[in-house]
């Protein structure tokens, strides 16, 4: 495991941020799985938990303007460090008007013992959720969630549709390789809960 300190990087025309490595679940698809950076980027896995200032200062070394997107996602569940992605999603809101998405697995309020819903409101553009699977059992069985005695998947749906009340550009999300009928089960799921689907492309 290659260790560094990219708080973001580049694919395409977007800025991804990779703001922590803790993450409460542990997913069989996880691109972590498959080495220590994700599509070519340089290694992923961070040195030490970076403050929100840190992570401030390196966004002050790009070039916000030219992003078609910055995303809040790396090798960690951004919502594991809600201050930090708050602190940072506000000084992009300071700085430019590129949008801005958070994915998430949608566990944010098991992390944080609380509603974090409203704190996502007026910072974030886009909150993209992994919905995984189309039923509970399934959803443990990919997702293998470190939380105990709780239905992750009804706290998960749950989290989606509170926050979609607070960034209206909310969509669930699963991976390609599922197969056809899972992806229409879950897309099924998604319409019950009032979210739209969309159907990630999984890359080795």
């Amino acid at each position: 495991m290659q260790k560094a300190m990219n708080i973001s990087y580049e694919i395409g025309n977007k800025l991804y941020l990779n703001i922590t490595n803790k993450c409460p679940c542990a997913c069989t698809f996880c691109i972590r799985n498959n080495g220590d950076g994700a599509y070519g980027s340089d290694p992923l896995w961070l040195e030490h938990q970076p403050s929100a200032q840190e992570v401030t200062d390196d966004l002050k070394t790009r070039d916000l303007d030219s992003y078609k997107e910055i995303i809040f996602c790396g090798y960690g569940e951004p919502t594991c460090e809600l201050e930090i992605l708050t602190t940072a999603a506000g000084y992009i809101r300071s700085v430019t008007k590129t949008p801005v998405r958070l994915n998430t697995n949608g566990l944010g309020d098991l992390i944080n013992g609380r509603d974090i819903a409203p704190d996502l409101e007026g910072l974030i553009d886009t909150v993209s959720i992994s919905l995984n699977a189309s039923n509970a059992e399934a959803y443990d069985k990919v997702t293998r969630p470190s939380f105990k005695n709780v239905n992750c998947f009804e706290e998960m749906l749950g989290f989606a549709k509170r926050v979609s009340k607070f960034v209206p550009d909310t969509v669930l999300t699963v991976v390609d390789i599922i197969g056809s009928e899972e992806i229409e089960r879950s897309r099924k799921v998604a319409e019950s809960v009032g979210i739209k689907l969309r159907v990630r492309e999984y890359a080795d």
